[in-house]
């Protein structure tokens, strides 16, 4: 679980990512949660947005996705969202 603290500063990192996973309207499927493990074990830091096109709520949609790839939900923002899962080969981000 992140503090208050760790999820300012890894919202300060995310700012400036663009979003690499995409969901669209076959919303949550294995395929997707595959690509979000790769991205975080080779980033440990990733931005994601639901498309208009998808019916369920982006929030929903987040939470979805952080369970299944084991990782933590650090933001929604209207249909951005933000996942954290620290490295198991090589951590980068340092929290405080």
């Amino acid at each position: 679980m992140l503090t208050g603290k760790q999820k300012r500063y890894l919202r300060s990192l995310g700012n400036t990512l663009e979003p690499i996973l995409l969901i669209g309207k076959e919303e949550v499927t294995a395929n997707v949660i595959r690509q979000a493990q790769d991205a975080l074990e080779a980033r440990e830091l990733i931005k994601g947005r639901v498309l208009q096109n998808c019916a369920n709520d982006p929030q929903n949609i987040a939470q979805e996705i952080a369970h299944r790839a084991q990782a933590e939900l650090v933001q929604v923002i209207g249909r951005n969202f933000l996942l954290y899962k620290t490295s198991s080969e090589q951590p980068k981000i340092e929290l405080p």
